[in-house]
């Protein structure tokens, strides 16, 4: 009989503790992670016309894709945006790069890569990409399977890369690395 009261008591106290245990609020949260979207390229999408080239062979828009962030890690002071292709013959051909985005902005509208619209958030520099051009210059890989085309985000622990205009996007992505407290990506397609 004691033996039948310890097996139910024993039940009874797990059961409450197991009850106690699911109605606690946890120990510690865990905070939402730094994250990157996109109403122009989807992630695995293949990337519109709008933002694609429109030279070297290309013809599309070569508009900036819209890009919004939420979630920045305790401690931003500021944002670098890179786009890049991995899959260029040679290595990596560098798309975008522009930083020094203050860290009270959560957005780059449409076009923004266009040096002469002037719609970069004050303060934010933008560097030459790979075909010769300030700014955005989007895909245009060579005939065949479609490239993947990266839109990176870095969440930095500086307020400046202490980096200028002749910087190379290679360069502000190894300092953006350098200084990362988050990264977020997406990734779009691109082939012709």
């Amino acid at each position: 009989m004691w033996q039948t009261m310890r097996i139910i008591g024993g039940r009874r106290l797990m059961l409450a503790l197991v009850a106690a245990l699911l109605a606690a609020p946890p120990a510690f949260a865990v905070a939402p992670r730094l994250a990157l979207q996109s109403p122009d390229v989807a992630p695995g999408a293949a990337i519109a016309l709008d933002h694609v080239y429109d030279e070297s062979g290309c013809h599309g828009g070569n508009n900036s894709p819209a890009l919004s962030w939420t979630h920045p890690p305790t401690g931003t002071r500021s944002f670098a945006v890179l786009m890049l292709d991995p899959d260029a013959p040679g290595g990596v051909w560098w798309h975008w790069a522009v930083f020094d985005i203050p860290a009270a902005v959560s957005s780059l509208q449409t076009g923004a890569g266009d040096p002469a619209r002037h719609l970069l958030p004050a303060g934010a520099i933008q560097v030459h990409n790979d075909f010769g051009s300030l700014g955005y210059a989007g895909p245009c890989p060579p005939p065949g399977p479609p490239h993947h085309y990266q839109l990176l985000l870095y969440a930095l622990r500086v307020p400046s890369l202490g980096l200028d205009p002749g910087a190379s996007a290679a360069q502000v992505a190894a300092s953006a690395q350098a200084n990362a407290l988050a990264e977020a990506e997406i990734v779009g397609l691109y082939g012709r």
